[in-house]
């Protein structure tokens, strides 16, 4: 009992110690190491010039380059009309009353009288006093599907549910930073005549809700979202649907030779129509949210973007504006345990529950940022124009190796156009094939393009170093320039940062939300030691390193083939040393290349730059 309590002691002061280090901000007497942040900043997330080449020359500008951030969640006296004591104590309630939400009025009796309803409603009355008239049983199996998917959304309720989220972001978030420039591309977007459709990748959760909040914010209107109805009770999924939510019902997963099935698809056509009629913009998350198994690529996102896809085709609308939009973080906040891999979905209680406990959990010193990335907007009919013509014969992963592997090939095979080719399954069953290949490629150009204007927070530059470069500790002063010296490669590779400031300030706010993973001890030289508790916090970590994949995916390829192609050239018994200058061919290069990249699943292939085909034909 004594040396329990000894060690109890011990643990005690060694705690009390540690926080005290974290406290006092280290402790200690650093140099200054100048990197320069800030100084370069390259401006991410430009369209692609071979898929969509108007658009790239279209909405952009130098100049919006230098526009510079907003914190989306800052709303002073400044934001509002009035001024005085009063309004600085009522900024957030008088700011969420000024939002300007325009009519969205849904027009259910436009759904049930559209072609393709008409087309598919059984037991219509054939001829006489009838001819032509949907009978009431039909019209209203018609309204509960429509009630289903969607609902009109409610002024005063979006306004209630603005002022508390704007309370609880605060809580939560130092900022929600959002690029000037980049907001200005897509007001000039919308303002060209066709609804915008934001493609977006998943993060958390909250992505939901804070990604509607920040652009209605910014004047761009109530965002109709593409919900999983799995993740959603019952209750839930109505409040949602007041706010703009938008839900697939579960019939339209079925059959094709299912009468049920083809009314709910025609329905929830009928309503993505309308919807884009009216120019309401639309978000849709193209990835399925962390934790859950199965491919990156979301089969549910692809779906909805299919109904985009098909509503321009069939001339609904002569074209729409793609925005391809990323959210990244410096710490998601903590989520229900197993909440994706749950049998019941999450309930409101059960969410509320979960931003409370959020909210005492992380408390001001672990408050991380956020930022909010559009990329450059682009047509849809233009990219589906561009792609149809450049559209080669399908070919399986055999008939593209075979050739390589026999030493046969005498032209390089195209790995943007040549994917596997997987079975479809849900609502996109009734696409036809043509459309069905077109809505995958699109759904893979969009999310490459969101991944690659994803910023890299300080937390992912601090995880990466104390994983795979110090797992055995670091110093404190020696953590500060590898801290800049890691970003800075980062920002000449042509990825955004998404931070700024003074390089010590920038560690310990790394450090402080990396905390329950990371233990600081005092060493004789007056330093501190940075090392990593043991433990399931290390899969967390590895997690936060994912994100600096992209930037250094393509040189990891390259590389892996050139030590390939050097492999084959110096025996096994003899040292690596090259003995001289070796001559390595552009298509040997190419081939190598190809080969690992065909190797790699899909879903890692998604973040790769366009760095990796311009450095193949550079090489």
């Amino acid at each position: 009992m004594l040396e329990a309590r000894l060690q109890t002691q011990q643990r005690s002061s060694q705690n009390g110690r540690e926080t005290s280090l974290w406290s006092s901000g280290f402790g200690m007497k650093l140099e200054a190491v100048t990197p320069f942040l800030g100084k370069y900043r390259p401006f991410v997330g430009r369209c692609c010039q071979t898929c969509t080449p108007r658009s790239w020359e279209s909405l952009f500008h130098r100049s919006i380059m230098d526009l510079g951030f907003c914190n989306v969640i800052l709303v002073k006296e400044e934001n509002t009309r009035f001024r005085g004591w009063l309004v600085r104590r009522l900024s957030y309630f008088l700011w969420s009353l000024e939002q300007h939400i325009p009519p969205c009025q849904d027009a259910p009796q436009k759904i049930v009288e559209s072609t393709g309803v008409q087309n598919v409603i059984p037991g219509k009355a054939p001829g006489g006093a009838g001819e032509g008239q949907v009978p009431s049983h039909v019209k209203r199996e018609v309204q509960r599907i429509l009630g289903h998917i969607q609902a009109p959304p409610r002024p005063f309720l979006l306004r209630l549910f603005s002022w508390a989220l704007l309370r609880i972001l605060n809580c939560l978030f130092l900022n929600v930073q959002l690029h000037k420039g980049q907001m200005k591309m897509v007001h000039k977007a919308a303002q060209a005549g066709s609804p915008l459709v934001l493609l977006s990748t998943h993060k958390s959760l909250l992505d939901g809700i804070l990604l509607p909040f920040a652009l209605l914010s910014q004047g761009l209107g109530v965002l109709r979202v593409a919900w999983d109805p799995r993740t959603c009770s019952p209750i839930l999924r109505a409040l949602l649907k007041k706010l703009g939510g938008l839900f697939l019902p579960p019939e339209a997963s079925l059959s094709l030779d299912s009468s049920e099935g083809a009314l709910a698809r025609a329905v929830v056509y009928a309503a993505v129509e309308q919807l884009l009629v009216s120019g309401q913009p639309l978000l849709i998350f193209l990835e399925e949210p962390p934790g859950v198994p199965g491919p990156r690529l979301s089969a549910l996102g692809q779906t909805w973007l299919g109904l985009v896809v098909q509503a321009v085709r069939a001339g609904i609308v002569p074209d729409a504006t793609l925005v391809p939009v990323a959210i990244t973080y410096d710490l998601v906040p903590d989520a229900p345990r197993d909440t994706y891999h749950a049998s019941a979905p999450l309930g409101l209680w059960t969410g509320a529950l979960a931003v409370l406990r959020s909210l005492r959990g992380w408390g001001c010193s672990r408050r991380a940022c956020v930022r909010v990335h559009l990329a450059q907007p682009f047509s849809l009919h233009e990219y589906t124009t561009n792609a149809r013509s450049c559209w080669g014969s399908r070919q399986t992963l055999e008939q593209l190796l075979q050739p390589i592997v026999l030493g046969q090939c005498t032209v390089v095979p195209d790995t943007e156009k040549e994917q596997e080719w997987t079975p479809v399954t849900g609502p996109l069953v009734a696409l036809k094939e043509e459309d069905q290949l077109l809505v995958r490629r699109l759904s893979r150009h969009v999310l490459n393009a969101s991944v690659a204007s994803s910023a890299v927070m300080s937390t992912a530059v601090m995880a990466t170093l104390l994983l795979f470069k110090h797992q055995q500790g670091v110093c404190l002063s020696q953590l500060l320039g590898e801290f800049s010296w890691l970003t800075e490669e980062t920002l000449l590779r042509g990825f955004d940062v998404g931070f700024s400031g003074q390089l010590r300030g920038l560690v310990q706010h790394a450090l402080s939300l990396l905390r329950p993973h990371v233990a600081l001890l005092r060493v004789q030289q007056g330093d501190l030691l940075v090392v990593l508790r043991p433990g399931p916090g290390l899969t967390h970590l590895a997690r936060l390193s994912s994100e600096l994949l992209p930037a250094f995916l393509s040189e990891a390829v390259g590389a892996c083939a050139v030590r390939g192609l050097l492999a084959g050239r110096v025996p096994p018994e003899a040292p690596w040393e090259l003995q001289g200058i070796e001559l390595l061919s552009q298509n040997q290069l190419y081939h190598q290349i190809l080969l690992l990249m065909l190797l790699l699943p899909q879903d890692l292939l998604l973040p790769r730059s366009r760095a990796t085909r311009s450095s193949c034909s550079g090489s």
